[in-house]
């Protein structure tokens, strides 16, 4: 594999028509390896010169934020260095050229701003329900199972298996157990196909990494926050609401508050984000297990604008449904209200509407900030700049239209347990799960008495 990457590189110097296997925009795990690992497929299977390169959907200044991508790139000892980015990539310029072929590898419907790509679309292999209205007119290979790797590993164990050497195997091996929650049969995220390929890899190769290990190096890289800048750590996770020209970001923070809040020039960077971002305020929710292993919830509210800070800060705190037991916390900056949640089962999906009734409640009492840039004013009106943000007036993504499919039901009900398709886990997702764990095993410990 990581001979060919170099190849790869080495192919974007020269004028020639290009191959380019293309992951989805949000570049997890299982579409970087999807990418990476089908396009080293169809280049060494290939009878022809066709060149076909991985491309990741992303800028590279984004990797980063993606721990478990780079974790196990560094696993298995492949440089960053070789990968190709969105942005190290002209593919419009390459399409016009008439030199551009696309294959699409975890997702079928290309965004808007590359609509203009589709009659260059020749192939797709994807594991969600498809999008008829939206879906190029080419061979299309859909099957829902919990990882897209799974798809590819098969394509080349059937196709081709004497190309598949260690490295790559090590790769489709994590991505499969981490996508299908260590194949975990009480989740039921994994399927035969995907139980069957990770059989198959680890009686080829041995010396792969235990499921329980790899799948917990993933787990904590992803959560992993401890190398990235403030901006990073915000925009990781982050979500954002508006209403009529006011727009506030939520950004869920992966450790203690205290800690966050301690990080040298904070308010510098706050005031910054905001400014980038055309943001009238930020709410930084801080999710973590303490020592007893016990979920724990902060909030930080920043906002320059007084009246407005008052006013998210009142309904915050004044809130009974649900109530969030706001307990206040030192914060080191007068325009930062920081928390102590006490009421720890209130995720940021059900925190959402309450932020919506604090934007009702300003405008009930007061006008638009007249410090605030003209410009914050224009942005909220433009599409999401692919680092997980909503723009939807009045609308956070939680509660759009998922852009995943939701968990699949239990085989023993009515519906088809695939009908809908697969999910794949959020960061805050996973902490909802382990939360109900660590209640439900605290009542166990502790019953009732009767």
């Amino acid at each position: 594999m990581e001979d060919y990457l170099q190849g790869c590189r080495a192919a974007l110097q020269e004028s020639q028509p290009l191959h380019v296997v293309l992951g989805n925009e949000a570049c997890d795990l299982d579409s970087m390896v999807s990418a990476l690992a089908l396009a080293f497929y169809l280049a060494k299977t290939t009878e022809t010169e066709d060149v076909f390169v991985p491309v990741l959907n992303i800028k590279r200044s984004e990797l980063p934020l993606r721990g478990d991508n780079v974790f196990l790139l560094q696993e298995v000892h492949i440089p960053e260095s070789l990968l190709i980015f969105r942005d190290e990539i002209d593919l419009h310029a390459l399409h016009q050229a008439g030199q551009l072929t696309l294959i699409l590898v975890d997702h079928h419907v290309l965004p808007r701003s590359d609509a203009a790509l589709e009659d260059a679309v020749a192939e797709v292999l994807d594991h969600r329900p498809i999008e008829q209205k939206h879906c190029p007119p080419c061979h299309v290979s859909v099957e829902l199972v919990g990882s897209c790797t799974t798809l590819v590993t098969e394509r080349i164990l059937q196709g081709a298996p004497e190309i598949l050497d260690r490295q790559t195997a090590a790769l489709l091996h994590a991505t499969i157990i981490l996508d299908c929650v260590n194949m975990d049969l009480k989740i039921g995220k994994a399927t035969p196909k995907d139980h069957k390929y990770v059989e198959k890899l680890e009686a080829l190769f041995t010396d792969l990494p235990k499921r329980n290990d790899i799948f917990d190096s993933l787990q904590k890289a992803k959560f992993d926050v401890s190398g990235l800048t403030t901006e990073q750590m915000l925009r990781k996770d982050q979500k954002t609401i508006f209403r009529q020209g006011i727009k506030v970001a939520i950004s869920a923070i992966y450790m203690d508050l205290e800690a966050f809040l301690r990080r040298p020039g904070l308010t510098a960077d706050l005031h910054a984000f905001c400014q980038a971002h055309g943001d009238d305020a930020l709410v930084a929710m801080a999710i973590f297990f303490n020592a007893h292993n016990e979920p724990v919830r902060q909030l930080a509210v920043f906002c320059p604008h007084a009246a407005l800070r008052t006013t998210i800060c009142g309904v915050l705190e004044r809130s009974h449904s649900p109530a969030l037991k706001l307990t206040p916390a030192p914060s080191p900056h007068p325009n930062l209200q920081a928390y102590l949640q006490g009421n720890t089962q209130v995720s940021r999906k059900k925190f959402l509407p309450l932020l919506q009734e604090a934007l009702s409640a300003y405008f009930d009492s007061t006008t638009i900030p007249s410090g605030r840039p003209e410009t914050a004013r224009e942005q909220v009106d433009k599409e999401s700049d692919g680092a997980g943000t909503s723009l939807t007036p009045g609308l956070s993504q939680d509660e759009e239209e998922p852009p995943l499919p939701p968990t699949p039901m239990n085989s023993l009900v009515d519906e088809c347990p695939l009908d809908r398709g697969l999910p794949k886990l959020s960061a805050e997702a996973i902490f909802e799960k382990c939360s109900q764990i660590s209640r439900s095993q605290s009542t166990a410990a502790f019953p009732s008495k009767k």
